[in-house]
C-alpha cells in the first residue's frame, strides 16, 4: 500500500473527458503538486490548460487535501468539505460523492505505479461525463 511520501514531487497530469450530455471531448494538460503538510497530510494543487470540443483553451486549477490513514486516504475540498476516500493501492474504486443531484464515482489503478490513474463517472440532470486523468512523475 502506497503511503503519503510515495507522492510527494511534481506530477504531470493528462486529462481526457467524455462529454456525453454535451457531445464533446475535452481535455486537460498540466502539473499537479503533492506538498507535505505534515507526516500524513499532503496539499494537492493542480493547474494547466482545458480545451472543451473546439472551444478556446482555459486555464484551469483545483485544490484538494489528501490525509493518509492507516488504511485509506481521504480527500477534502479546499474549503475543507469532505469529498471521497480510497485505499491506495492496486486498482480501487473510491467512495461515491453525491453532490445536489449529481453523483459522483470514481476508480483509482496504482497497479502500474509511478504511472497512475483516476477515473471519475459523473451522472446527473444536466451531467454525463467520465473523466480519466493519469499521472506520470516529474519529479520527487
Amino acid at each position: 500500500m502506497l503511503d503519503a511520501v510515495d507522492f510527494i514531487g511534481q506530477w504531470q497530469v493528462q486529462r481526457v473527458i467524455d462529454d456525453r450530455y454535451g457531445g464533446q471531448q475535452g481535455v486537460f494538460e498540466g502539473t499537479c503538486v503533492f506538498s507535505e503538510q505534515s507526516a500524513s497530510r499532503l496539499d494537492y494543487a493542480e493547474e494547466g490548460k482545458i480545451r472543451m470540443g473546439a472551444g478556446p483553451s482555459l486555464t484551469a486549477n483545483r485544490r484538494y487535501l489528501w490525509v493518509f490513514g492507516s488504511e485509506r486516504v481521504d480527500v477534502f475540498f479546499a474549503d475543507g468539505g469532505a469529498f471521497h476516500s480510497f485505499v491506495p493501492a492496486g486498482q480501487t474504486d473510491g467512495t461515491d460523492h453525491p453532490c445536489g443531484d449529481d453523483y459522483y464515482r470514481v476508480q483509482y489503478d496504482f497497479r502500474h505505479w509511478p504511472d497512475w490513474q483516476a477515473t471519475w463517472h459523473v451522472t446527473g440532470p444536466r451531467k454525463d461525463y467520465t473523466s480519466t486523468s493519469r499521472y506520470n512523475r516529474v519529479s520527487p
